[in-house]
């Protein structure tokens, strides 16, 4: 069993200005861990930044655990040894992201996000999915033994191509959104019911669905089923939306929302949707994103790529200034919990969490080896799945439409079939009210615009 005093950590995607930081910052205020974490980057610059960085972290005054940050110079060198495997990478640049997003505004496809789903998630897997293969290999060669945390889009495909390449990996993938929709009904209990103090981890959740795509089939806190406040809740919210609590004015943050997607789709289906209004809108039919007016009707916003231009300025400025000392870092824990559930997995206290796994009959009515989110226990080296049960039958066509088509598109990917991945892009629902041919003249410059990050096998 590894020892939690001297812990190997290969960090892929090591020069992340976002992440990273983050993770460095939990490692730091968490008592029972130290050892060290390898930094590798396909921008060394960047790895070796956060070195320093993470060393900074490391030293605070404040910090009560010590680790150490050196920069690999391969995959090999990261993973050789390592105990756990944290990836986080941001596949390509903002050309290709600006492609993705912008694009398919010409046949009035409007994506708040464009990472996961619809065209733009479809063209990120092309590009995503060659990287992970390269990924799961190295693992394989060189660290078959770690468990492995992913946190990169398109969550789904990125873990379903670690276990499609190499089937022994112990690999999962950690998403926040469900942490949001938690928050939300603590908010929910204090500002209609009076009830104070609550955390989103007193919560009980049954966690169902897909990545981005979530749903809560049912929500307790104590003896208190928060189902028929939640109904009472959307009903009271529906046409202004909700903006009290946690997340503050929708208007004051590209990644706000009212929650009025989340309360109409209740109102439809029944469920819970259980990620932020940006990521559940890009599912289902344009009847949120039918234009920039419309989205701004239901209380959430389009990030437009210039934003996160404007974003990783702002980073790589801070990142200069964490670097030269003159700004301070800050300890404040992330909210992110991948350190708590590597603590589980060295036997430091047992943990429930909503992860991404293979389906291995957590959601019987969803194709085996499919990856799905659900809650899960970790143990002393060991993760269970935790059975969601049936999915709502009226939500099960929606998500079953999306666990195909990404079965097709990791397929299409790992094959460079053209045909196959147009099946896949069009069969998205965004695409209902577009012609074949514009759809068609779509995917083939898209493609063209990922060039320099595809196969030879594409064109």
């Amino acid at each position: 069993m590894h020892n939690a005093k001297e812990l190997t950590v290969a960090y892929i995607g090591g020069g992340s200005r976002g992440w990273a930081w983050g993770f460095m910052t939990d490692l730091a205020t968490d008592p029972d861990l130290c050892g060290v974490v390898r930094l590798y980057d396909i921008d060394r610059e960047a790895a070796e930044r956060n070195q320093v960085i993470g060393s900074r972290i490391s030293a605070h005054p404040d910090a009560i655990s010590r680790w150490a940050y050196e920069v690999s110079g391969s995959l090999q060198e990261a993973l050789s040894g390592a105990d756990f495997v944290v990836i986080s990478i941001l596949p390509a640049t903002f050309r290709e992201m600006e492609s993705d997003v912008h694009l398919p505004e010409r046949v009035g496809i409007f994506q708040p996000v464009g990472d996961t789903v619809g065209p733009g998630g479809f063209m990120r897997a092309m590009r995503t999915v060659p990287m992970f293969v390269t990924i799961a290999e190295a693992i394989r060669d060189y660290a078959p033994g770690a468990w492995v945390i992913n946190y990169t889009n398109p969550m789904s495909l990125c873990v379903r191509t670690l276990y499609e390449v190499f089937p022994g990996v112990r690999a999962f993938g950690c998403c926040h959104e469900v942490f949001g929709t938690q928050k939300l009904l603590c908010s929910m209990l204090e500002t209609e019911e009076g009830i104070r103090g609550v955390t989103r981890q007193d919560l009980r959740t049954t966690v169902t669905g897909i990545n981005h795509f979530t749903w809560l089939t049912a929500a307790s806190w104590g003896g208190t089923d928060l189902m028929p406040l939640y109904a009472r809740f959307a009903d009271k919210y529906a046409a202004d939306g909700y903006e009290a609590g946690q997340d503050g004015n929708w208007m004051n943050s590209h990644f706000s929302c009212a929650h009025r997607v989340k309360f109409d789709l209740f109102h439809r289906y029944g469920a819970i949707a259980a990620a932020g209004d940006r990521h559940l809108a890009e599912f289902v039919p344009p009847w949120y994103t039918k234009d920039p007016d419309t989205v701004r009707s239901w209380k959430f916003s389009l990030t437009p790529i210039s934003w996160r231009v404007k974003d990783l300025q702002d980073r790589l400025a801070r990142s200069a200034r964490l670097v030269s000392g003159a700004e301070a870092p800050s300890l404040t824990p992330s909210g992110e919990e991948g350190h708590l559930l590597l603590k589980a997995l060295l036997g430091l206290g047992d943990m429930v969490s909503n992860v991404n796994l293979p389906n291995r009959g957590q959601v019987p009515d969803l194709p085996a080896g499919a990856v799905v989110e659900t809650n899960a226990l970790f143990t002393r080296n060991g993760i269970e799945p935790v059975s969601a049960g049936p999915t709502p039958a009226a939500v099960l066509p929606l998500v079953m439409n999306h666990v195909l088509n990404q079965e097709n598109t990791l397929s299409a990917a790992l094959h460079c079939d053209r045909k196959l991945g147009f099946a896949a892009f069009v069969n998205d629902p965004r695409f209902a009210s577009v012609s074949p041919s514009d759809a068609q003249d779509l995917f083939c410059d898209m493609l063209e615009n990922q060039r320099d990050y595809l196969p030879s096998g594409w064109f």
